[in-house]
């Protein structure tokens, strides 16, 4: 058995594996760092669960075999621009829906909910979290889904999610998955990254009454677009600003705090606020879901 030169992705890369990329390399000498990342995905039929090619991991790793030392890639023919960091700022919204709503929710009338990435819409959801959100508005990494919430013709709400964080010790003690397991599946948990009402809006028990059409809904939308479903919605809150009562409302289940150390923390010192973590279930069998190989 080869030694392992490095774990990526829950796949363990040897001098064998490393070998192989190198003689790929070789054999196709003319071809960018990015068509032998597609390469490698058919050598080793690397997919996605919707079929794509998982290019960005393969020239992820590729990368690091060669910084290692382990591997040689052709020169960088292209540096294309980072669009997290690059990505402009959302245009101010003018006011043309700041259409003060204070009433019941049955007097808001019907209520249409749109995923809006990928559409006409999407900047129109930018502009409103960026505006009107406390935190702003962050370009989302990896699998995500954005919503757009219309009472007639005006926007009322917002809501995000994404790929959850790798590791949460009480959600994966709620789970009861083993490390390994984790790895694989994570991309079956949904993360709730912001949800906004947006301000001029005063409708009592509208966010429960959404964060639960949502829920009905979510594991459909995924699938249509990353082809598979989700079994867990999780999110954070910070108790400092809020407490929680619309996720409690919808019959989500608090799970405890955070360690307050945030992602990819290099030490174990607590230097961010703790927050609440809450969860909902999708189905009566989401542990088995969530544990199957």
């Amino acid at each position: 058995m080869s030694q392992v030169l490095l774990r990526y992705r829950g796949r363990e890369i040897g001098a064998a594996e490393a070998g192989f990329i190198q003689q790929l390399i070789d054999q196709h000498p003319g071809l960018s760092r990015r068509r032998l990342s597609v390469e490698l995905c058919r050598a080793w039929n690397w997919t996605q669960p919707n079929g794509q090619w998982r290019d960005m991991v393969a020239r992820s790793l590729m990368l690091q075999l060669h910084r290692a030392g382990h591997i040689r890639l052709p020169d960088k023919r292209f540096s294309p621009p980072n669009n997290v960091v690059a990505k402009r700022t959302p245009e101010p919204t003018l006011p043309l829906w700041e259409n003060p709503r204070q009433c019941t929710l049955r007097e808001l009338g019907t209520l249409e909910i749109k995923p809006v990435r990928r559409t006409a819409e999407e900047p129109l959801f930018n502009t409103l979290m960026e505006q009107h959100h406390y935190l702003g508005y962050t370009q989302p990494v990896g699998e995500h889904l954005k919503y757009l919430v219309f009472a007639g013709a005006d926007p009322i709400a917002a809501m995000a999610w994404s790929s959850p964080p790798r590791h949460l010790a009480p959600r994966d003690r709620f789970i009861g998955w083993s490390a390994p397991v984790r790895r694989r599946n994570l991309h079956l948990i949904a993360y709730n990254t912001r949800f906004l009402i947006l301000p001029w809006i005063s409708v009592p028990h509208l966010a429960s009454h959404l964060l639960g059409r949502i829920a009905r809904r979510i594991s459909a939308d995924w699938h249509a677009l990353y082809a598979h479903r989700i079994w867990l919605l999780e999110t954070f809150i910070d108790p400092a600003r809020f407490r929680g009562v619309c996720y409690r409302a919808a019959n989500w289940l608090y799970l405890g705090l955070t360690t307050g150390r945030g992602h990819n923390a290099p030490t174990k010192r607590c230097d961010q606020p703790r927050k609440q973590l809450w969860v909902q279930p999708l189905s009566r069998d989401f542990r088995r879901r969530l544990q199957a190989a």
